[in-house]
């Protein structure tokens, strides 16, 4: 039983229909790289996923371990495990990182429905100590986290918050929306290092992106490709080093054939 699993999912925008009859599963463990062209469902998955209410299920179903999630609230999805570093990190005036992440750990430790709680630190001293340690690993200075969410954040210094928060909320499975843009290349090294540290046995990572670099630094075990709400393509690495020499004419050649 896969840990995640999207079945035969439907999701409409605004009356638009995009994502049409999408199959897809993640298991603890595993990377998997989604690309696609623009405006192919890649983030509307995963934000179908964590529950947006501006995301309509249309038909279909997904399923964390093995349970439908599609009546629960998004917190109540990041409390079981899911998370979802965004594309466009908001900002948010008045409320610090320090003090957020806390209150979301406190909360995880009071729900009876989280079974991960000895994954998460115990006390504020614990979870001070680790905290600053993921900090350093990311290359910044602690001030940041005793300022307001984003507000004054660099473009990368905001991409380095997210897996900051993901470093430290220990998700089961998590969804990078563009991790790599905006990155020069030493804070895309950063980054990918970050990730690559907290790759483990438990934890699942979907990156949704555009481009080779990252995959260059964060080895996927699985590629998959989306074109118009669909995953029309699954593979290896090899498929990425197709995509930077052909583009993705050849997918949606492949895609009309098989239509055909």
């Amino acid at each position: 039983m896969p840990t995640l699993e999207v079945r035969d999912l439907y999701v409409s925008v605004d009356g638009k229909e995009i994502l049409r009859g999408l199959n897809f599963a993640v298991n603890k463990g595993e990377v998997h790289a989604l690309m696609g062209p623009n405006g192919s469902g890649k983030s509307t998955l995963a934000y179908t996923i964590m529950g947006h209410p501006k995301y309509k299920v249309e038909g279909g179903d997904i399923l964390f371990e093995g349970k439908s999630i599609l009546e629960m609230k998004p917190d109540e999805r990041a409390k079981l495990g899911l998370f979802l570093a965004f594309q466009y990190p908001v900002e948010v005036p008045g409320v610090t990182l320090f003090n957020f992440l806390w209150k979301a750990i406190q909360a995880n430790n009071l729900d009876p429905r989280v079974e991960r709680t000895s994954w998460l630190p115990k006390s504020v001293v614990d979870y001070k100590r680790e905290l600053i340690d993921k900090i350093k690993k990311l290359n910044m200075s602690e001030i940041f986290v005793y300022r307001p969410i984003g507000v004054g954040f660099s473009g990368g210094e905001k991409k380095r918050m997210e897996i900051l928060q993901m470093a430290m909320l220990k998700p089961i499975i998590a969804f990078l929306d563009e991790p790599d843009s905006g990155l020069d290349i030493d804070s895309l090294k950063i980054v990918a290092d970050v990730v690559n540290s907290v790759r483990t046995p438990e934890l699942g990572i979907v990156m949704i992106t555009h481009y080779q670099r990252i995959l260059n630094y964060i080895k996927p075990d699985f590629v998959h490709i989306m074109l118009d709400g669909r995953i029309v393509k699954s593979g290896g690495p090899e498929i990425v080093e197709k995509l930077e020499q052909e583009g993705y004419a050849w997918i949606r050649e492949t895609a009309a054939e098989s239509a055909n």
